[in-house]
């Protein structure tokens, strides 16, 4: 059953796991379980973040909160695939579905915390730029917060050279240049084909975006004819259709490092195919 518990903190001689355990009906176990994966909140001095361990020491006026949701707890990710560990920063392969932002009612699925519990040696990971749920592909984590920072100006001033694929519906002509308003925004991309299945009626294109829209690539392909296979937002997609097929292929950046280009490709077995 879905529920929320808030709890105002008066005794010093507790920990979480048993003020969760004392006001509610869970196992130890589950709380344990729920916590881990990122359910339960500690507020203390007007901040609020997330709170991991069971037995963390607990102070008069804190405030607990436990946000349990079955459904979201049980899901279970796809691995993420490492690609290149730069030591302060790292690029994988996010597969479709994992997340890039997690919510009050958990974050275990989310890519950053992917890599925290599975990249070795272990360090903070921190996200810098997103992708769709249902879009797949290259992403950079940062592993110090100046890294963080700095990859995060580069795509504000839009230093960072991005390339996606995708399968579209349709016969796509040579090369398109998208630039209708997204929310009121100015938004271009430009897509080119790669090739056409004239048997499937799709096509393989290629799309480098200058501006970075909230879903850009998805609306600007739809409102021009083309909708992207899969898409179960913009285009002709259904629950029993085939997952969204849009993909980060490319990379290009001044690495924070030591200020060298540095690209990175996706994989061709990771790539779409027509």
């Amino acid at each position: 059953m879905k529920f929320e518990q808030h709890l105002k903190i008066e005794s010093p001689d507790k920990t979480a796991v048993d003020a969760f355990e004392q006001s509610t009906e869970l196992t130890r176990q589950a709380i344990k379980q729920a916590m881990t994966k990122g359910a339960a909140w500690l507020t203390r001095n007007k901040s609020t973040q997330r709170i991991r361990r069971a037995n963390k020491p607990l102070k008069p006026g804190d405030e607990l909160h436990l946000y349990f949701d079955p459904k979201v707890l049980e899901a279970q990710p796809q691995a993420a695939t490492l690609l290149a560990d730069e030591d302060t920063y790292s690029i994988w392969a996010k597969p479709y579905g994992m997340l890039c932002q997690g919510s009050k009612w958990g974050d275990h699925c989310t890519i950053n915390r992917w890599v925290e519990k599975n990249l070795e040696p272990q360090r903070p990971s921190f996200i810098v730029h997103r992708l769709d749920r249902a879009a797949r592909g290259l992403i950079i984590i940062a592993h110090q917060k100046k890294i963080a920072a700095y990859f995060s100006h580069l795509f504000q001033s839009r230093d960072i050279e991005k390339k996606y694929q995708t399968l579209v519906e349709g016969c796509f002509p040579n090369e398109l240049k998208l630039d209708s308003d997204i929310e009121n925004k100015p938004a271009l991309s430009h897509a080119k084909s790669i090739a056409y299945n004239s048997q499937t009626d799709q096509s393989l294109v290629e799309v480098t975006i200058s501006t970075g829209r909230k879903h850009q690539i998805r609306r600007h392909l739809s409102e021009a004819g083309f909708p992207i296979v899969g898409d179960r937002l913009y285009g002709q997609g259904n629950e029993s259709s085939s997952d969204l097929c849009l993909t980060s292929i490319y990379l290009a950046f001044t690495s924070p490092v030591d200020g060298i280009k540095k690209i990175y490709t996706l994989p061709d077995h990771l790539k779409l195919t027509l």
